[in-house]
């Protein structure tokens, strides 16, 4: 039975069948494709898919996110590729799809990342499987947004220049759910590149050091803390802010503990 969809781009996208041979190109897929059940059909993941572990020996490893190798996928002969139109380069994607089918992906929203883990679904034959998770995904978002006091927040993305999370992304969707009122402004790039006396005028309550795509470490924390002596900073692991798909279900209990470290550190700070 054949398969049509449209991916997040707008490209119509046509299988003969569900696939069967399928090559993830970012981490975040990989996963969400091992919390669907397709451990069998999936053929190539990229050196930076670290999870599930056990497929880091059992799956064909096929470049990068962003220097894939089109001779080690094609020798995969995949029925599907799976990418993403910010983790992977556009003239990457573009050369694959000359030959192979190939879905993208662009998730900011909930919204989003519901019809992505739906579509998905419905190109691998696992709609049940997929429903599930978005039924428990539902589920998790309605429990964790509650009236929380919103808190100035900028999240730290890079180094030299500093960057931030902006508005538009998938991080910006986190940090609202938490209760993380971004500091980034709407006219600003997606990933704003900001000096600290721009970030300190918009006068941040807490300040979050990300452990990727810039692995900031305790030694970052305590040079930017003389800069914003008033502001909470924290290092924070990146996964939970921005992988999608099936994996925030793994970072609602991160989230909580995190809150209640805010909490704890601005109780002290009162008394």
């Amino acid at each position: 039975m054949s398969v049509e969809i449209i991916d997040m781009l707008g490209r119509n996208l046509i299988l003969p069948h569900p696939a069967k041979r399928i090559v993830s190109l970012f981490p975040s897929q990989t996963y969400l494709l091992w919390s669907l059940g397709l451990d069998r059909e999936v053929l190539g993941i990229t050196r930076f898919c670290k999870y599930p572990s056990e497929w880091k020996q059992s799956k064909k490893r096929v470049g990068g996110t962003k220097d894939f190798h089109f001779e080690r996928i094609a020798a995969l002969n995949p029925d599907l590729i799976l990418a993403n139109k910010e983790e992977n380069t556009k003239e990457g994607v573009e050369k694959l799809a000359r030959i192979f089918p190939v879905y993208v992906s662009e998730v900011i929203s909930e919204q989003d990342n519901i019809r992505w883990i739906r579509d998905i679904g419905i190109l691998t034959g696992k709609e049940r499987n997929a429903q599930q998770i978005i039924d428990r995904l539902n589920a998790q978002f309605q429990i964790h947004k509650k009236n929380i006091k919103p808190l100035k927040t900028a999240y730290f993305i890079w180094k030299d220049p500093y960057m931030l999370a902006g508005k538009n992304t998938f991080i910006d969707t986190m940090l609202s759910l938490n209760g993380f009122e971004n500091i980034a402004l709407e006219n600003e790039a997606r990933y704003p590149a900001l000096s600290l006396d721009t970030i300190a005028e918009r006068n941040p309550q807490l300040i979050l050091l990300a452990s990727e795509p810039y692995p900031f470490k305790e030694k970052h924390r305590l040079e930017i803390q003389k800069f914003f002596p008033r502001s909470l900073i924290l290092n924070v692991s990146g996964e939970p802010f921005t992988w999608f798909g099936s994996y925030p279900l793994t970072a609602f209990d991160y989230f909580s503990e995190i809150r209640k470290k805010i909490n704890h550190a601005l109780q002290g700070r009162k008394t």
